[in-house]
């Protein structure tokens, strides 16, 4: 499945991101979704849930923004904007 996919590699992004903060717990996550990324807002967060559990963020919140320009450059990605870590 293309979303597991997906998700998979923005789990690897986040653990990089706490590891190089020293840090084992994420709080939360901020993504943007491309306008034209094939996913909506709730079926990500599911996935998200699921790809997170048992790992470093599970739990974490989820914020999610929704772009509508269909010409921006990431309108079929869904991109990491920001991780809030634990100290």
């Amino acid at each position: 499945m293309h979303e597991m996919s997906l998700l998979r590699d923005l789990m690897r992004k986040i653990d990089r991101v706490a590891a190089e903060h020293g840090s084992r717990r994420v709080r939360a996550v901020r993504l943007r979704l491309g306008a034209l990324a094939h996913i909506s807002p709730d079926h990500l967060r599911e996935h998200f849930r699921w790809a997170a559990a048992g790992g470093i963020a599970e739990g974490a919140a989820l914020t999610i923004e929704v772009s509508s320009d269909v010409d921006e450059p990431g309108a079929q990605s869904i991109l990491l904007e920001s991780v809030e870590v634990e100290d």
